[in-house]
């Protein structure tokens, strides 16, 4: 997620020199991101910055806040799953503002879609910062941070529930017949006309669906059976169990 937030700054208009700085315990890592983004700058801190991007595993946040509360830095921006405000609070200096945001992988071609909650010492100030950082790779919501678990379930989590489906279309496509590069650039276009199609018409997605079905139709035929197959269901315990999993993450 921090690769594909650091790609889509710097596509969006981010200068990869001065504006930008990345730091990685790994050597090859760092090479890796260096070479894919020439003239990126890598941090090695102490040293002036506005605000650092918490991008780590869980269980190594905590470690990496202290560095930077040694380092200087007053403002931490975290898209670590699960982990509260409250508990990178507690690892990072006296007054120092944490954001917590979830952003998602999309992020990667301007199309994100993140939310973001001020830690206790954030001010209005700081969301506009964070903002500002998750905004130039697509759309950020404000939310309560208890809704935060449910926020990585749906939107975190959820592109791969969209590629899941998009594999299965492709799959079914290519069974009934289409070769596997009709199917697939059939199913890409439908995805994306149907996401237009709620973005630019309001419309609930119930009512966008039911448009669509004529009765006893071939989609009247293919909802029955994904209605039979219980995916709705399905995808309902999906995002239940992948809320629980990001509160898990954060005991």
């Amino acid at each position: 997620m921090g690769s594909a937030l650091l790609a889509g700054l710097i596509a969006g208009g981010w200068s990869s020199v001065g504006d930008l700085a990345v730091s990685d315990p790994d050597p090859a890592r760092r090479l890796f991101l260096t070479e894919a983004h020439p003239g990126l700058a890598v941090w090695e801190g102490p040293g002036a910055a506005d605000g650092a991007l918490l991008a780590v595993k869980p269980d190594v946040a905590e470690g990496v806040m202290r560095t930077l509360a040694a380092s200087g830095i007053t403002r931490v921006l975290s898209i670590v799953a699960g982990l509260s405000t409250a508990r990178l609070e507690a690892a990072f200096r006296p007054g120092g503002v944490v954001v917590r945001a979830m952003p998602n992988t999309p992020s990667l071609v301007g199309s994100g879609t993140a939310a973001i909650s001020g830690g206790s010492a954030a001010t209005s100030a700081d969301l506009e910062w964070a903002e500002g950082i998750l905004g130039a790779v697509g759309t950020v919501i404000r939310v309560p941070e208890r809704q935060l678990d449910a926020v990585t379930a749906v939107s975190g989590s959820g592109p791969a529930y969209v590629f899941l489906v998009a594999e299965a279309m492709i799959e079914g496509g290519v069974a009934a017949g289409l070769t596997h590069q009709v199917s697939h650039d059939l199913v890409v276009g439908t995805i994306l006309g149907s996401a237009r199609m709620m973005a630019e018409t309001g419309d609930d997605p119930g009512e966008l669906r039911a448009a669509v079905t004529s009765p006893a139709g071939t989609t009247a035929a293919a909802l029955r059976t994904l209605e039979f197959k219980a995916v709705r269901s399905a995808f309902i315990e999906a995002v239940a169990a992948a809320t629980e999993r990001s509160k898990q993450l954060g005991r």
